[in-house]
């Protein structure tokens, strides 16, 4: 029963020190947990309702996972071949893609959160 505690205890300490990684070396992880921090204090000053905050964490942990899959494809690649290859390239750029499109939705999202508060605000 250790032995499996130990390896359950480990594969977090990898994932998180994956985590922790990416946000180190990846600059458009650091562009997205600023924004998800702008989001979480523009939050708290709406007073958004609890379905406002699942709907916002759910495109947190898209955005995110989506951006570690993408660093994960990147250096799996790189590690792969050090020439430019056209392969190579769009699988990068594809990887790349599908980060931008979900990136693209969870701002809409945002505003269509948030466009009604800030009128209502202003109002």
């Amino acid at each position: 029963m250790m032995k499996k505690t130990k390896k359950l205890i480990n594969s977090f300490k990898y994932a998180i020190s994956g985590i922790i990684t990416s946000f180190k070396t990846e600059r458009n992880m650091k562009i997205h947990i600023l924004v998800m921090i702008l989001v979480i204090i523009a939050g708290i000053v709406f007073k958004l309702s609890l379905l406002d905050w699942i709907i916002l964490v759910i495109m947190f942990g898209l955005v995110i996972s989506a951006e570690l899959f993408n660093t994960a494809i990147e250096t799996t690649i790189d590690m792969i071949t050090k020439e430019k290859n056209e392969k190579a390239k769009i699988a990068k750029d594809v990887a790349a893609g599908a980060v931008l499109v979900l990136a693209v939705a969870s701002v809409i999202v945002g505003l269509i959160i948030f466009i009604p508060k800030i009128l209502d605000f202003i109002k």
